[in-house]
This record gives structure tokens, sequence and C-alpha cells, in this order.
């Protein structure tokens, strides 16, 4: 007996002294929680600084409804703050789960005022708020979050990592009825914000390029519109549109087809703008010179496939400056047929045609260019005016960017720099140019670019007062995927160009896609690089056009 009152004894002993301790910390690690801090996302801003997505930390008050002793009395205090029912919160105070939101995107300090109340089972959770001010101002590039606040398209998934930083935690106590007790909290690891990404383009430019595309899409006729424009030397990104955009701040609502960003994901088939590149090559490899004389009747037949020019026409002595300006196929065709297939296919692809960009977006398209080897004889005709491959808008652009840079092709690029948290900046690396053609036949093409612009041209509509443009038109017949075959597919009529002709400073390609054929893609050109000329202050051109010989 004495025994085991012993035993009794000491295990008393030890419960109240040494295992004191452990239940202590039992009962203590029973009242920590622990949340989750979010990072408040990085900014997008655009080249001038204006915010194009920033994060509100709101708040957001929720209930565990276990935890509520009087719901009635709590939804009565809590209506007039939260502009609630009364009936509304009662239900959500007597549900059955654990968790109802009670009210959400408040500011912060209503947020602080609801808990200072006190009530047990009322709790309130950091909210992050995207927001995009510019609305649909060059969503398809800024893309937009999901309810997760990941990023889901354009910068906004391409620089997810960045933007999202890095979560913290927050520890605190709660006593027996589930309410913070005021004085345990404490914070263990601060979030780290996200870094911000600064773009290239501008929003006023991008803008003014929506609002035009949007008017040729207003009354239906024209299913799709697209433009990017580009600085001429160094390739970066002014503006990138496509008609019928989206609100990034309602992405959930917005129609799907208008969330992607079709300049660089939808590709096309260019029509005639696709001869700079056939005349480019016939002029570096020696073939023609501008002002080469070239008997040219209105139609050419390769084995079965016949090819036409746009108006039936005796046979002109058309100059090869003729040719362009005139956009003459069978003209065309015949100095392709003099270079040959292969180097065509060479010269196409060190234009940018069938690679991708590598603009710091996601989804883009490298286009289609299958190898000359495979080319049928229709193929084989149909490439060197603009069918028979396909590119997207901005493919278009940087072809056109490379003849205004001297014969440098620069790969385009939006992003000019990064932010990290602690205020490091990261200047977007210039691309390294590659040399396509010599600064001479450069040279030649924006002067032979420039007749197409001017009287006797196909694209005077293209033309701005005081100010000397190179450009070009195309039009090409759409796939009709019911038939596998081009009738009936539709058309996609092109420009792409730069200004001023004898200093180029900025490069626009435009592409509209309709049923017919009877809108032309330059006077887009023309508005809205008035617009840009006029924004950036470049000064009209000081000497008159050169005189064109286009037929003898």
């Amino acid at each position: 007996m004495a025994v085991l009152t012993a035993v009794i004894l000491g295990r008393l002993v030890l419960l109240q002294g040494l295992d004191g301790t452990a239940y202590a910390a039992a009962a203590s690690a029973d009242r920590l929680r622990e949340d989750v801090l979010a990072a408040t996302r990085g900014q997008i801003l655009d080249a001038n600084g204006n915010p194009m997505a920033y994060t509100l930390s709101a708040r957001k008050i929720y209930a565990d409804p276990s935890l509520i002793g009087d719901p009635v009395a709590a939804a009565t205090i809590l209506s007039g703050m939260l502009g609630a029912p009364v009936n509304q919160l009662v239900d959500k105070l007597q549900a059955d789960n654990r968790y109802q939101v009670l009210a959400e995107r408040l500011e912060p300090s209503l947020a602080a005022q609801v808990m200072n109340l006190g009530i047990a089972g009322i709790g309130v959770e950091v909210q992050p708020l995207r927001i995009y001010p510019a609305g649909s101002v060059g969503a398809q590039v800024v893309g937009f979050t999901g309810a997760d606040g990941s990023g889901l398209a354009g910068i906004e998934q391409a620089y997810d990592e960045l933007l999202t930083g890095t979560p913290g935690t927050t520890s605190y106590e709660v006593g027996r009825s589930g309410a913070v007790i005021p004085a345990g909290g404490r914070t263990d690891r601060p979030a780290v914000p996200g870094g911000s990404v600064q773009l290239t383009i501008d929003q006023d430019v991008q803008f003014h390029l929506q609002q035009q595309l949007d008017a040729q899409c207003a009354d239906g006729s024209t299913e799709n519109a697209q433009g990017v424009i580009l600085d001429a030397h160094s390739g970066r990104v002014l503006a990138m549109a496509t008609c019928r955009s989206f609100d990034p701040n309602t992405a959930s609502e917005a129609d799907p087809d208008t969330l992607g960003n079709g300049a660089i994901s939808g590709i096309l088939e260019s029509g005639s703008v696709a001869k700079a590149i056939t005349l480019s090559a016939a002029i570096e490899e020696g073939i023609v010179t501008p002002d080469d004389v070239r008997l040219t009747p209105d139609s050419i037949t390769v084995g079965n496939t016949t090819v036409r020019d746009a108006h039936p026409h005796n046979p002109i002595n058309y100059t090869v400056t003729g040719i362009l300006a005139k956009s003459s196929n069978v003209g065309t065709i015949g100095i392709a047929r003099e270079l040959g297939n292969e180097r065509l296919e060479q010269y196409l692809r060190a234009f940018g045609v069938g690679e991708p960009t590598g603009i710091e977006l996601p989804g883009e398209s490298p286009g289609i260019l299958v190898p000359n080897q495979e080319w049928s004889i229709a193929q084989s005709i149909n490439v060197p005016i603009g069918q028979g491959f396909a590119l997207t808008t901005l493919q278009m652009a940087s072809i056109y960017q490379t003849i205004a840079n001297g014969g440098v092709r620069i790969p385009p690029r939006i992003v000019a720099s990064t932010t990290a948290a602690d205020g490091t900046v990261t200047e977007s690396a210039q691309p390294e140019g590659v040399r396509v053609i010599s600064e001479q036949t450069a040279a030649t093409m924006a002067y032979m670019l420039e007749a197409v612009v001017g009287e006797g041209g196909t694209a005077l509509n293209a033309s701005i007062a005081g100010y000397r443009v190179a450009g070009k038109t195309g039009t090409a017949q759409r796939p009709n995927p019911a038939c596998s075959c081009y009738a009936g597919g539709g058309f996609w009529t092109t420009f792409a160009g730069f200004a001023p002709a004898d200093a180029p400073r900025y490069v626009m390609s435009v592409m509209l896609q309709r049923p017919d054929s009877g809108v032309p893609a330059g006077p887009v050109f023309k508005n809205v690089m008035t617009f840009v000329l006029a924004h950036e202050a470049v000064p009209p051109t000081g000497v008159g056009r050169p005189e064109f010989i286009l037929i003898v």
C-alpha cells in the first residue's frame, strides 16, 4: 500500500511539474494561428511611367458561423457598416459551414473598425485587387490575372514570377471563443512585394491605334483589324493592337475571342506587302536595278497555274520601280524566277519569316514557310507576291523595320526595363541586329517604296502632308476551310511602311480582314502615322520627293 501511494504521488508530481511545461506549450500551440501574407503584385507601366496595372490592398470580412454567439445581434451591428441587409447577414451567420464571406473590396480602415467590434467568429483577410486604370487600352499586351492572382495572358503571364513577389506569414493567438487576442499577434516574416515591368508602348499612341482599328470593325463588315508600330532603329514596340479589345478589370466577363493578341498569334498571307522582300533580294543579288525596264504582260502561266495583274492591260514597259509602284504580280514573278526559289527562301527567312521574333509575350506564332524544295509550281509563283506562306502582323512590321534601318533587322521588343522589389532597375538588353541586305540596297528599296505612295502608285491614300512616306499595299485571298481552297474565303488587305522616308523614325503594319477586298489599309496607316509623327514632334520633311520613272 505504501509503495502504491508513493507511485501515485510521484506521478502527480510529474504531471504538475515536469509535464506542466509541455501541457502549457500544447495549449499555446492550440491557440496559435498562422496566415499567409500575400505579396503585393508589382506594377506594369507604359513607356512614360503611366500605370497600366497595379494592385490595391483591399480587405475581405468573413465569419466562422460556429463561433457566432448571437447571429441576429451580430448581423444588426454589421449591417450598417458593411452595407448588407440584416436578413442576408443572418443567413450567412447561421450557415452550416465554417467560412462565409460577408463583404469584399473594403477599405482597410473600414475593416479595422469591424474588427475593433471584437465580435467572436468575425475575421478579416487581405484581398489584393488588380486594377487596370487604362481599361481596354493595351489590354491584349498587358494581359490579366486569374482569381488566384496569377497572370493568365500577356505581360501578366510572361512576367508572372517577377510580378508576384514572395508571400510572408503572420502568426497570432486566439482565445477559447476564437477571437483574436490583441496583444498576442505578431508578424513572423513580411511579404516581399513583386517587381515592376516598364513597357515600350506609349499609352497615347496605343489608344489612337486602337481607336482607328475599332472604327474599321465598328459596322461588322471588317471582321478583324490589327496594327503594330515599331521604332525604326531600336525595334521597340510603340503600339500593338487588335480591334475589339476587352477590359481586363472584368476579363472573366469578356468574349473569349477578344482575349488573345492576334498581332503576334494570328497568321495571314500578306499579299503584295511581301514584294519588298522579293525585290530586295533581286537588287541585293545584282539581278535588277530600279530603272531596269521589263516588258510586262498582264498574266503569266507556269504549268497549270496562271497569275494575273489586278487589272487587264496590254504589255507595258515597266521599270522595276514601276513594277513595285503599280504592284505588278507578273513583273514581280518574272524577277523572282531569275532569283530562284532557293535564294528567295533564304531572304524570306533572313527577313524573319517562319521564325518567332522572340518578343517578350506568350503565344507568338512563327508563321508558316515550308522549305522551297516542297513548293509546288503554284506555290513557287505565288510566294514572290506574298501568298503561299504566312506571317504575323508583327513580322510584317519587322520586315519593313529592316529596310527602314538600313538593312539591319532588330528583333522587336516590348519590355523596356524591370525593377526588382529592392529598387534595382534592369534595362532590357538591346537585341543584336542582323544584317539582311546592304545599306545601299535598303536605301534603294526605300526610294522604290516611296514611289508606291506617290502619284501613279497604288497607295496615294497613305501619303501624309508634309512628310515623305514609303510603303506598300497588299491584298491576299484567305483560305476557305470548307473547301481547302481560296474561293469564298474572304480577303486580307494590308499595308506596311515607314516615315519619314528620307530619315525613317517609325514603322507601321496594318491588316484588315474582310469578306471583300474593297477597303484599303493605307488610310489607317495614314491616320495613325500622322498622329505618331505629331505626338513624337518629328519635324516635317525638308526636301521634296524624288521624281520616279514608272513606265517608259
